[in-house]
């Protein structure tokens, strides 16, 4: 037997990057590699958050990789380039990855808010990334409210804003020195309108919380944070859409946010498949018509998922700032190919995780064995938004049934959340 691949990789696979800033942070990212491997298993085992390869992310400039060039960033600006990094890392570890995109999804739509947003929010952009830029923000995006709790931002005495709430699973957050929080608006007499307040970790009122104790994705920090009449300054406040607007543009800045995600999904899976790959070639003997036939499947469905995934990435590069489209048409034609992919990738990596696990059999059940924390780590992505496999069925099919919806997840739970009776 040998191992030796037998084609080149295919176009639109999700292997190469596509711009000479892409390969520039691919190089970057291959410096830390060995020491991510080294302390991966610990953090994954103890549920500890990885400070000191953030750290080593800071200082070599990783965590600027998406901010611009002219603010001291690598200028990643490709999607696709950033998806084929945290692909790349998640081989090693997915948590690593998932709390690394944090930071470079900020950088992502950041980036447009410096360019296309309004003078306001320009400002605030800029500031961001030059302190990305010169290897001092780490920021991270809290979007979830807490069961039972709603984060709201209301005036303050004598100006600016005060904040109040909790947000659940929020990765990157023990080591983020900013936050970028969506809230309600709750002003009397105004309608109820969506804002996303940004503040430092020393906000009096703030407090990270200690308790993850996750399944998978164990070493990503993904912790609630408690707003307690946190003093926010009107210049700190990017706004957003009205709840219930039903405008689809932002569909647009929730794919660019999201979507490279799908590189961590495709890593683990890959991961997967050379655990699987290596056990059968170490066993020196020819495998049986089973696992011959599982590990055709499993490489069939990961070059689905690399295929579905790079379309997706494809497709939001190409409409990211194609700004001679409807707004409400770009949102759309952004989100739809996304969550297609994001299903598929979801459901084809969980399903090759599971064949993987079959190839190797009953060792791969022992909780240290690399397979089973691909099991638990691949489970995360269903439940990512946007959407959950829930959301993203109710989305899909609304689309293809033409329905007249709120697509804008967190508008649409805001009304949701006033129709519940409550606790």
């Amino acid at each position: 037997m040998t191992t030796t691949p037998v084609r080149a990789p295919a176009a639109g696979e999700l292997l190469a990057p596509v711009s000479k800033e892409g390969q520039a942070f691919l190089d970057l990212l291959a410096v830390h590699i060995p020491y991510v491997r080294e302390v991966s298993g610990a953090h994954d085992r103890d549920g500890t958050f990885p400070f000191e390869v953030f750290d080593r992310f800071r200082t070599s400039g990783v965590l600027a990789a998406t901010v611009p060039a002219e603010l001291g960033g690598l200028g990643v600006s490709h999607m696709h380039d950033v998806a084929l990094a945290l692909r790349t890392l998640a081989e090693f570890d997915a948590s690593v990855a998932l709390a690394l995109h944090m930071q470079l999804s900020r950088g992502l739509t950041l980036t447009y808010e410096w360019r296309y947003g309004a003078p306001e929010a320009q400002s605030l952009a800029e500031r961001l990334m030059r302190s990305v830029g010169e290897r001092e923000a780490i920021i991270c995006g809290a979007v979830k409210d807490a069961p039972r709790a709603t984060t709201r931002l209301t005036p303050a005495p004598g100006g600016g804003w005060l904040l109040n709430g909790r947000k659940t699973l929020v990765s990157l957050a023990p080591a983020a020195t900013h936050f970028a929080v969506y809230a309600e608006v709750h002003v009397d007499e105004e309608p109820l309108r969506l804002a996303a307040p940004v503040l430092t970790r020393q906000t009096p009122g703030l407090t990270v919380l200690d308790n993850w104790d996750g399944l998978g994705m164990r070493g990503s920090g993904t912790v609630d944070i408690v707003f307690d009449n946190c003093p926010i300054a009107a210049e700190d406040v990017l706004p957003r859409a009205a709840v219930g607007a039903r405008q689809d543009a932002v569909l647009a800045g929730q794919t660019v946010s999201s979507v490279t995600m799908l590189g961590i999904y495709a890593g683990i899976a890959s991961a997967a498949r050379n655990v699987a790959v290596d056990w059968t070639v170490r066993r020196r003997v020819d495998p049986g018509a089973a696992v011959r036939t599982l590990l055709a499947e499993i490489e069939a469905r990961l070059f689905a998922l690399r295929s579905s995934a790079a379309a997706a990435l494809r497709n939001a590069d190409e409409l990211a700032f194609d700004f001679s489209v409807d707004a409400d048409e770009r949102g759309r034609r952004m989100m739809t190919p996304f969550q297609c992919a994001k299903l598929m990738v979801n459901q084809l990596a969980s399903d090759i995780v599971d064949r993987c696990m079959t190839v190797v059999g009953g060792a791969s059940f022992s909780a240290r064995h690399p397979l089973a924390r691909h099991y638990r780590d691949v489970r995360a992505g269903r439940y990512m938004q946007p959407y959950t496999y829930v959301d993203a069925i109710d989305y899909l099919s609304g689309q293809v049934l033409c329905f007249d919806q709120d697509n804008d997840y967190v508008s649409a739970r805001a009304i949701r959340a006033r129709r519940e009776p409550s606790p």
